[in-house]
């Protein structure tokens, strides 16, 4: 397990003897996905920052709205 984590890239999670070899340069895509979740979250900190608010020990809690289907 040591072994497979020191061969790791810790930011994308991909083989770094794979992903830092010359010859894969473009052999990787990636998609941008929004996190809707993510993003209400940074910018509700955003708008506490914006008005002066301290970010020290702040945590944000976050709750899906619960919708009605008819």
């Amino acid at each position: 397990m040591a072994e497979v984590e020191a061969d790791t890239c810790p930011d994308c999670g991909q083989p770094w003897s794979e992903a830092t070899d010359a010859k894969n340069e473009f052999e990787y895509t990636a998609e941008l996905i929004m996190c809707h979740a993510c993003a209400t979250s940074a910018k509700t900190v955003r708008a506490h920052q914006d008005n002066k608010g301290s970010t020290d020990g702040l945590h944000v809690h976050l709750e899906h709205r619960k919708t009605t289907r008819g």
